[in-house]
């Protein structure tokens, strides 16, 4: 990957930043989301199961943020069990026992990704209306 560097801004200080800074669906993940999205990604079979899923959770839940607890939960549950028996989602950590860790963002741009996100209707009794 290349690298840009900015001019000196102030004396001891520049800026530089990668050109192609990878992100998924403009979404910040943190490691533990990184790598369960790029290991779901790479297996078809752990992709269908994930989108059936996610699509199953959130039809049942009330609203969206609780589809996303729920698509949240399941999520490290999975990666507590991948973790287990692959090493690619351990390393180090595995060792010393994991810590629950949010995966939130990773639930949210899922739900965004393979479901119809519904959202809500303007209240015609709110507060533009008159009465």
């Amino acid at each position: 990957m290349a690298c840009k560097c900015n001019a000196v801004i102030d004396p001891g200080f520049y800026s530089c930043f990668w050109v192609l800074w990878m992100q998924v669906g403009g979404v910040s993940l943190n490691r533990y989301e990184q790598t369960l999205y790029d290991y779901v990604k790479s297996h078809p079979d752990e992709r269908q199961y994930w989108q059936d899923k996610v699509r199953a959770l959130v039809a049942d839940s009330i609203d969206t943020p609780a589809g996303v607890a729920r698509v949240d939960s399941e999520l490290w549950r999975y990666f507590e069990e991948r973790s287990a028996v692959l090493p690619s989602f351990g390393g180090t950590e595995r060792q010393s026992g994991l810590r629950r860790t949010s995966m939130k963002s990773l639930a949210e741009l899922l739900i965004r990704l393979w479901t119809d996100v519904k959202t809500r209707k303007a209240d015609p009794s709110g507060p533009d209306s008159q009465v």
